[in-house]
C-alpha cells in the first residue's frame, strides 16, 4: 500500500485493528488483546515476535496517516458502520471502526453510497443493499481479498491460495 500510494491516490482507512496497534505502540491498551485479535500473526509475518515497537517506522507512519472515513461526490467510506443521522465529521470514532452491520442498515443522511468493510460476508460476495455495500469478503478466514472500483462495480478478488476473480456486472471472469 505504501508503494502503490508513490504512483496514485491511497486513502487507507483507520479500523479497528490500526486502532489496537496503534494504542499498543502508545501503552494505551494492552498488547495481548491486540495479539489475540490478529496481531500476533501479524508481528509473525515480521519475524519480529511479540515486539510490537519493532514494527518498521515507515509502517507505524502509515498507519498513523489511515483517515476515519473518506467521502466523495457519491459514495462514503468507513471501515465499519456509521450512525446514519449524523455527518461524518461528527461520528464517534467507535462505530467507524468496530460497528458489525445492522441486520436492516439504514442509508446515510448525506445520501451517498456507503462503502464499508469489517462484517464478513462469509459467501465471498459483496453484500450489496444498494445504500450501503460490504466489501468484506473473510479474506481473515479464508475467504477473498475484495476491491471495488465503485464508479463501474468493476470487483477484483484474490485469495490465500493465490487465485484471482475479476468480476463484471454480477458474473465471474477468469
Amino acid at each position: 500500500m505504501i508503494r502503490l500510494g508513490e504512483r496514485c491516490l491511497v486513502v487507507p482507512l483507520l479500523g479497528n485493528h490500526e486502532e489496537m496497534v496503534l494504542a499498543a505502540l502508545e501503552g494505551k491498551d494492552n498488547l495481548r488483546f491486540w495479539l489475540k485479535l490478529g496481531g500476533k500473526e501479524a508481528l509473525d509475518s515480521y519475524g519480529i515476535g511479540d515486539d510490537v515497537k519493532q514494527l518498521p517506522a515507515d509502517h507505524i507512519r502509515f498507519i498513523r496517516g489511515c483517515k476515519d472515513y473518506y467521502e466523495t461526490v457519491g459514495h462514503i467510506f468507513v471501515h465499519a458502520y456509521y450512525d446514519p443521522d449524523q455527518p461524518l465529521h461528527e461520528q464517534r470514532w467507535g462505530g467507524l471502526r468496530w460497528a458489525a452491520l445492522p441486520p436492516d442498515p439504514k442509508p446515510h443522511c448525506s445520501g451517498k453510497v456507503a462503502i464499508v468493510g469489517h462484517t464478513a460476508q462469509t459467501s465471498g460476495e459483496i453484500l450489496d443493499l444498494g445504500c450501503v455495500k460490504c466489501i468484506d469478503t473473510f479474506c481473515h478466514g479464508g475467504g477473498w481479498l475484495t476491491a471495488l472500483e465503485v464508479n463501474t462495480g468493476q470487483v477484483w478478488q484474490a485469495n490465500q491460495q493465490g487465485e484471482l476473480r475479476r468480476r463484471t456486472a454480477n458474473h465471474f471472469l477468469s
